[in-house]
């Protein structure tokens, strides 16, 4: 299973929507994700990739983690498992 792949399946059980339903293309909030269940993904991902996202839950416009768009919540958990790797 790819980066994007686990992430998509993650962010699908969040929405609690099939993996199908979930596009790169698409914002958490037009899944139906809430501030709780971004933060509850983040955790998922964290724990699935064995990574630190830079998330603060408080303030998300604060943090190094672009959460615009499935895409690029993908690129950023690849940025950050590059970096570990490194």
């Amino acid at each position: 299973m790819t980066v994007e792949d686990s992430v998509i399946a993650i962010i699908a059980e969040q929405a609690v929507l099939d993996i199908s339903d979930v596009g790169l293309d698409q914002s958490l909030e037009s899944l139906g994700i809430d501030s709780l269940g971004l933060v509850e993904a983040i955790f998922a991902i964290e724990e699935a990739f064995d990574i630190s996202v830079p998330f603060n839950a408080n303030d998300p416009s604060k943090s190094d983690f672009d959460i615009s768009s499935v895409a690029a919540i993908v690129a950023a958990v690849q940025a950050l498992i590059a970096q570990k790797s490194a």
